[in-house]
């Protein structure tokens, strides 16, 4: 990696725990609502910039409390994703959208295929590319790996309000989620759901198919709704209930593969 794609990379993305023994690796894609100078806020009020819309407001938080619970790695993209969304490809063009829900985005109107590509060299290709290392350093050294991703959503969406509380989502390998559900009765005064409030066909499933499914390796996305996500304490509180799935699914996959072996 030459300086500039090292300083690229150190520009766009978090890397927390790196050489994290633990068998989970965490992504959180959409952990910051930066937008460096050059993009000029987008052109968005302040209000704006700082909305769900350019972040999942909590993921960040909770994916660190959940790193240090189980010696995890976790890689956090630093750029807002209305920069550039690192859970989308290139050619979706809700990877720099011109509008989020209600929100139109004026620096994203019409932009150049120079301006594009500049966004995926700077934001998306690094993110991917430190994903990719990691992953290939545990391979190399043996390491079992699960893939995590870490969102949060917002409680009313156009309008409508979302009962649910902890999605669970998964793509063509439910293994890591089937898991998960399966202990939903932990936590029996949350709303816990399959796929909700998004899925596969909502186009949000892209790091678990390029990070996860492609290298064979058992994979969720986990949604909270980002009201119970206010502060240190909600964040905190929220990272123990998933913690309190996720043990005995990870417990439970181990077994599996050891029967399998």
């Amino acid at each position: 990696m030459s300086p500039s794609d090292s300083n690229a990379q150190e520009e766009a993305v978090e890397v927390f725990n790196a050489d994290g023994a633990g068998e989970v690796v965490i992504l959180c894609e959409h952990a910051s609502h930066h937008i460096p100078e050059r993009y000029q806020g987008l052109g968005l009020a302040e209000t704006d910039r700082t909305s769900h819309a350019a972040w999942d407001p909590g993921a960040r938080a909770v994916s660190l409390a959940l790193a240090k619970a189980l010696d995890a790695p976790m890689v956090a993209s630093r750029i807002s994703r209305l920069v550039y969304d690192c859970n989308r490809p290139p050619e979706a063009p809700s990877a720099m959208p011109e509008q989020s829900e209600v929100i139109a985005i004026p620096g994203n109107v019409g932009l150049s295929p120079d301006a594009r590509e500049e966004r995926v060299q700077s934001v998306y290709t690094p993110f991917c590319t430190a994903v990719s290392q990691l992953l290939a350093a545990r391979k190399a050294a043996g390491r079992d790996t699960l893939l995590i991703t870490m969102h949060s959503f917002t409680p009313v969406y156009f309008g409508a309000p979302r009962a649910v509380e902890i999605g669970i989502l998964h793509d063509s390998d439910s293994r890591l989620a089937d898991a998960m559900l399966a202990e939903a009765q932990r936590l029996p005064h949350r709303r816990i759901a399959r796929n909700d409030p998004y899925g596969p066909e909502d186009g949000v499933t892209h790091s678990l198919q390029l990070h996860g499914i492609k290298h064979g390796l058992a994979n969720v996305m986990i949604e909270v709704r980002n009201d119970l996500l206010r502060n240190a304490e909600d964040e905190a509180r929220m990272a123990e209930e998933l913690l309190t799935l996720l043990r005995p699914a990870l417990a439970a996959l181990q077994t599996e593969r050891q029967a399998d072996a």
